[in-house]
């Protein structure tokens, strides 16, 4: 487990990865968002009112999970992952938290439209990416290798591969072709933990990616691969169809594909030594 801490309005909420997902300090939300100078108590008869009015186990929500204290030991804490998290805030009657069910309400309003009008979706993710500060060039390819992948997993959610650890092997099997690296390897190399790591190439290791993926969709096809075995096999040699001309590219133009920059950051990487 990774512990760090997390800054929210100016109060420290201490959290933890857990089966790779974040975990927060229930009581050092209550802390940052009531005035309560005992969040512990709060926090227990925030449990016992919200049993008796809603039947509901706040509780049940949670985890006990060792979380860093101020004396530098590490106790057992009522942590809870990030919907939880929201989910306590709802019951939390303070002025505080009313910033926060609102845009918990506009959020839930917002996807239940792009439910209606899928294209709002994308819409919503090309604001997202251009508040970020990437550029409309980048942002286009990045909407672009999402319609890729999707593509590409709908045909082995189609073709019997539906179980997500099969997905990662797959990528990771394209991957290692396309680039020499599996994407933990690759997110390792960039400095990365759990950010995207697509979210991090630049222009030439996104077309790649969309290269290895629009090739192995294509491969599966044509191939009309069947099952696990047969899309791993579509997976390796749609990769090596970009790690090709990955290896090209790098032989003429003398600079390595593979970077450990990050996109948006603007500073000079450092490279791999090629891929034979």
């Amino acid at each position: 487990m990774e512990t760090k801490m997390a800054v929210f309005k100016g109060k420290e909420i201490r959290r933890v990865i857990y089966e790779n997902e974040w975990y927060f300090s229930v009581v050092d939300i209550i802390a940052a968002l009531t005035d309560s100078n005992k969040p512990r108590d709060y926090w227990y008869r925030m449990k016992k009112r919200e049993q008796a009015s809603s039947g509901v186990e706040l509780s049940t929500f949670c985890r006990q999970l060792k979380v860093p204290s101020s004396d530098g030991k590490r106790y057992k804490t009522d942590v809870v992952n990030t919907e939880n998290a929201f989910r306590i805030i709802q019951s939390i009657p303070s002025p505080k938290a009313e910033p926060f069910k609102r845009w918990l309400a506009r959020v839930g309003y917002e996807r239940i439209a792009e439910i209606e009008d899928p294209e709002l979706a994308g819409k919503r993710a090309r604001a997202i990416y251009q508040a970020k500060g990437y550029p409309d060039d980048w942002v286009e390819k990045r909407m672009r290798s999402i319609g890729i992948r999707e593509e590409l997993t709908d045909e082995w959610k189609d073709r019997g591969v539906a179980e997500q650890k099969d997905y990662a092997i797959l990528t990771a099997e394209i991957s290692k072709a396309a680039f020499g690296v599996t994407p933990s390897e690759y997110k390792k190399l960039k400095g990365l933990e759990r950010q995207n790591l697509r979210d991090h190439m630049n222009d030439l290791e996104l077309i790649f990616s969309m290269l290895g993926e629009a090739a192995t969709t294509e491969i599966t096809r044509n191939r009309d691969a069947r099952g696990f075995d047969e899309n791993k096999q579509a997976a390796v040699d749609g990769g090596s169809v970009a790690g090709g001309a990955r290896k090209e590219l790098e032989a003429k133009s003398g600079k390595n594909v593979v970077s450990k920059g990050n996109y948006l950051s603007g500073h000079t990487a450092k490279k791999l030594p090629k891929q034979e």
